[in-house]
């Protein structure tokens, strides 16, 4: 028997929530806009929507959208159990890192190489510094 995977469905307000969010992570870690744009893959219109205060803007976010939004969400999350300190919290991600995997890059930098695994696998080894205690 082979089971159907739902995807959730979010609100349009939903999306626009939790990009917000995101994209408010992004810019407390520093993030260009075109950094931000590659790790969300948003439009550069579409961040300019989101840094404004608008209540009533709601947009539509596929699934890749809405699992990049979540790996900021959860990438940032790691980052505060890990560190005590605002300043490691948001400035890990603009350190040079020499673990193999970054190779002396910097976890945004490798982020904002726009592909969902660099994302993921960042994530994975963030969450790793913490133990991985979900």
């Amino acid at each position: 028997m082979v089971a159907a995977l739902q995807t959730p469905t979010f609100s349009k307000e939903q999306c626009a929530a939790g990009l917000r969010v995101a994209v408010g992570i992004l810019e407390k870690w520093r993030a260009s806009g075109e950094q931000s744009c590659n790790v969300l893959r948003i439009s550069r219109s579409t961040l300019a929507r989101a840094k404004q205060s608008d209540p009533s803007w709601s947009l539509n976010l596929d699934t890749d959208q809405m699992q990049r939004v979540s790996l900021v969400l959860n990438i940032h999350a790691a980052l505060r159990l890990v560190f005590d300190n605002p300043e490691n919290v948001y400035g890990f991600v603009q350190m040079a890192n020499h673990n193999e995997f970054f190779s002396g890059r910097t976890p945004l930098d490798v982020m904002a190489q726009g592909d969902m695994i660099s994302l993921y696998e960042t994530f994975r080894r963030i969450d790793a510094l913490r133990g991985a205690q979900w």
